[in-house]
């Protein structure tokens, strides 16, 4: 343990009597915290005192839980007389000094937060991050439409900021971003389990001009191109097809994302069909009796072409 020296005796007095101002930021050590207040040791001549309403504005925050007698703090000046001899303080304004340039830093990092709903309002939910209120609009709730925001009080979500305005004072949050990248990162996780040629079933869910698109059983989507879903030519896939059959397809393709499928192929197993019914009836085949030339037959057919 070291002795204090006259030096640091020096230090010490020349602290204790140093001018304070309003909006100064302080360091002290907690020495008490009761029901009404948390006071500091200031190295100063008289103590610091920080009402609770001044320590955070999370309705979650507890001084008792929160902090703790040892615990060195810093806190800005709102007073230096509080009537009682005191120095007043506030937590809450000094971490606002601060606050903005490491919400700033998440903000521009896209660094994902974790965070609990306090409360429903209009068009979204409040939450808290490093002691700040900050809302997350109903659209930002959830990749699907959220009707009742209520039903978000108290749950945790991971979220991002999308706005960050100190002069305003608004902090804006989405877990739809964070949900969205986990969503498809998920399906590229299982798309990477699929293999063209494999044979799944599926179910049809909805009918285009084009195709039908068909959902697997894994909820991935992949789309049956009007050409691979039967042998004959068809104007529109509802002439065979309706939302909700159960069909078997075959994968033809994993790419960019996309699942490309084909139902006529399990029929066949084989997908070296022609795809273009009008292109194949427009091939020319040649005809040519070789192999019996004396034929009268085969010599009238001999040379000539017949288009199909």
């Amino acid at each position: 343990m070291s002795k204090e020296t006259m030096a640091d005796f020096e230090q010490e007095l020349t602290q204790s009597f140093r001018v304070l101002k309003v909006g100064d930021l302080i360091d002290g050590m907690i020495v008490d915290i009761n029901d009404e207040e948390v006071t500091l040791d200031l190295n100063y001549f008289v103590p610091g005192v920080i009402p609770l309403s001044e320590l955070s504005d999370d309705p979650d925050f507890s001084a008792m839980r929160d902090l703790k007698i040892g615990d060195s703090i810093q806190a800005m000046v709102t007073q230096t007389d509080d009537g009682r001899g005191n120095v007043e303080l506030s937590l809450k304004d000094a971490n606002e000094v601060s606050v903005w340039g490491k919400l700033n830093q998440l903000f521009e990092e896209q660094t994902i937060v974790s965070v609990r709903v306090k409360e429903s309002v209009n068009s979204g939910v409040v939450a808290y991050l490093e002691g700040m209120r900050a809302f997350i609009p109903a659209s930002q709730l959830s990749t699907s439409y959220v009707e009742d925001t209520s039903v978000y009080i108290g749950k945790q979500l991971d979220v991002r900021l999308i706005t960050v305005d100190e002069s305003a004072r608004k902090l804006v949050l989405s877990a739809k971003s964070v949900l969205r990248e986990q969503e498809q990162e998920n399906d590229r996780r299982k798309m990477s389990t699929i293999a063209p040629g494999t044979i799944l079933e599926g179910t049809v869910e909805s009918l285009m001009p084009y195709g039908a698109f068909v959902q697997l059983k894994n909820g991935l989507s992949g789309l049956v191109h009007i050409s691979k879903i039967c042998m004959k030519r068809i104007k529109k896939p509802s002439e065979v097809l309706s939302v909700g059959q159960e069909v078997k397809v075959k994968v033809l393709e994993v790419k960019d994302g996309k699942i490309s499928l084909s139902i006529r192929d399990v029929e066949t197993n084989t997908s070296d069909i022609v795809t273009d019914v009008e292109e194949a009836a427009e091939e020319v085949f040649d005809y040519k009796s070789e192999e019996i030339p004396n034929n009268p037959f085969g010599a009238l057919l001999a040379g000539i072409q017949i288009e199909e």
